[in-house]
């Protein structure tokens, strides 16, 4: 698993009330998952030859320019989001789903910050339900709820139809505001009491959903987040290993790390091609 660090605030119990109408809400990337999930799932999949060299080079690079920016940006979001669904278009949903399980094995459970999974089980341990928001794939992140013991996951729906993906969205990516009214949607289904549910993100772009609860916790924050949850008090948990280091060296790091990853996974499929570069 990810290595963390001591948390910046004191540890503090899930907030009391009543269990039942209580919940946890977690994004996924960088607060839960190290990194980009849909980023590592990709690999898996051109690891297993879904796609061409450059569309995993291309694709690499759209996430080191999101780390190097240190924000996220809307229609690059998008871009990335409709860029993983064309990858899948014409594959079985079922097909997708069972090589996300093994994708999660082979990648992503290694990349679970322990920090944050802990947070996790100990809503579940009040009897609390705890539930994945996140722009990824509602399948992947449904994926990773359960092979972690969550109560469920909502995220990014693509078109399906006769049990194909089409390659396209069925609407808007989970993310910002979406997430603030899915939470709230689901409240009303749930029978939740929103001020008694806890939320988690690691960015600013979460505020909406972050504000929609009784409990906002910053996880692993960008500075704009750290800033805003200062000002309202709301606890920070950083379980990143000398995030000073990281600010300094990611841009170059993270690029590097990109082309190192696309060239592996090249070079791994020439092999097995029999191809010439």
């Amino acid at each position: 698993m990810a290595n963390d660090k001591p948390d910046e605030t004191p540890a503090e119990r899930p907030a009391d009330g009543q269990p039942e109408r209580s919940a946890a809400f977690f994004d996924v990337d960088n607060t839960l998952v190290h990194g980009a999930s849909i980023y590592w799932f990709a690999r898996g999949l051109a690891a297993r030859r879904f796609f061409r060299n450059r569309d995993l080079a291309r694709f690499a690079w759209q996430q080191a320019r999101f780390r190097m920016r240190g924000k996220e940006n809307r229609d690059h979001i998008a871009d990335i989001k409709e860029s993983a669904l064309s990858f899948v278009a014409g594959r079985r949903v079922a097909d997708i789903v069972t090589l996300g399980e093994e994708i999660f094995a082979e990648t992503i459970e290694a990349r679970i910050w322990s920090g944050t999974r802990a947070l996790a089980e100990a809503h579940l341990t009040a009897g609390q339900r705890v539930w994945l928001v996140t722009a990824t794939p509602v399948e992947l992140a449904s994926i990773i709820a359960r092979r972690l013991g969550f109560t469920g996951a909502i995220g990014t729906v693509g078109e399906v139809r006769d049990g194909l993906y089409t390659g396209r969205l069925v609407s808007d990516i989970m993310h910002g505001p979406a997430k603030a009214d899915a939470i709230r949607e689901l409240a009303i289904l749930e029978g939740l009491d929103l001020s008694e549910c806890t939320a988690y993100s690691d960015s600013a772009n979460d505020l909406p959903m972050l504000s929609a609860v009784g409990h906002a916790v910053a996880i692993n924050p960008d500075p704009r987040l750290r800033r805003i949850a200062r000002i309202n008090g709301w606890q920070v948990r950083d379980f990143r290993a000398g995030r000073k280091a990281i600010r300094l060296a990611v841009p170059a790091a993270v690029a590097a790390g990109a082309a190192a990853g696309a060239i592996a996974g090249s070079a791994a499929w020439r092999r097995r091609t029999g191809r010439r570069p």
